[in-house]
């Protein structure tokens, strides 16, 4: 049973990949990470003794529970560091059994090792403009699962490459980019791989995403809607980056779906 002060790995599970998920912050100590350099879903490392430092440049949201720090084990590092943080008026738990057990009960980790350099220095990523449905899948991928951080630029294709090199931005979907469609797969699928993301719902998600992004509606029954409402979305604004704020929820719902709901049916007069 976990304390006041800790989350269980399913509780933890349930709040990744959507909107109002916590901040994890990794703090394993180096020689464990170095045995194990995947991380849980969203989180950053931060070293346990400059976790203030690390910290003090964003804005802390102070809603409860919004901060979750692992370590290997659970053990002095994660609950010192939680317990310095909540002595800043910083809301912060444990994960319960920590990344050991994180790993133990298969929920889904993320590899960095495929992101260069680059990226860890800018946190950039290009591609083009007017964005439709893997420019909006691929961005929530990267919020929700991998950098919570990530910045992304839209420019006009033909300066997508160029800009990647001017500003170390990691260019994704567009032919030659860093990250793009692979044979069949979409840019959506090609990241999950990349990232060694294997997860159910995500799959799931992909099927419908490359689907409605490659034109192929009337192999998945789901994928018609998310086209119909990813061109309403792009009517509705001119703005690339008001339009990706906007698209987030979509895919927040079209990850719901396909985690907890496929099963679920409507029919009137339910």
């Amino acid at each position: 049973m976990t304390s006041f002060s800790e989350i269980s790995c399913a509780q933890l599970f349930k709040r990744i990949g959507t909107f109002d998920a916590p901040k994890i912050i990794d703090t394993r100590l180096a020689e464990d990470y170095a045995r194990d350099t995947a991380l849980i879903p969203s989180s950053r490392r931060v070293l346990h003794h400059s976790i203030l430092n690390t910290l003090s440049d964003k804005p802390q949201d102070t809603s409860i529970g919004k901060t979750v720090v692992v370590c290997h084990e659970g053990h002095k590092v994660s609950h010192g560091a939680a317990a310095v943080l909540r002595a800043q008026g910083m809301p912060a738990e444990v994960l319960s059994g920590e990344f050991c057990a994180w790993r133990e009960q298969g929920l889904p980790l993320v590899s960095l090792q495929a992101l260069p350099e680059k990226h860890r220095q800018a946190g950039l990523w290009v591609t083009r403009h007017r964005p439709k449905i893997d420019r909006i899948a691929c961005p929530w991928l990267l919020r929700r699962f991998i950098d919570p951080d990530a910045h992304v630029l839209f420019v006009p294709p033909s300066e997508v490459l160029a800009v990647a090199d001017k500003f170390d931005a990691i260019s994704f979907d567009i032919e030659q980019g860093e990250i793009t469609h692979e044979g069949p797969l979409c840019t959506f699928e090609v990241m999950l791989d990349r990232f060694e993301l294997n997860s159910a719902a995500l799959t799931r998600m992909a099927r419908v995403i490359r689907a409605a992004d490659t034109n192929q509606i009337e192999t998945i029954p789901q994928a018609a809607g998310l086209l119909a409402l990813s061109i309403g979305l792009s009517k509705l604004y001119r703005n690339d980056n008001t339009q990706l704020a906007a698209g987030l929820t979509l895919y927040d719902m079209l990850y719901l779906w396909a985690r907890d709901g496929v099963n679920e049916t409507h029919d009137w007069p339910r």
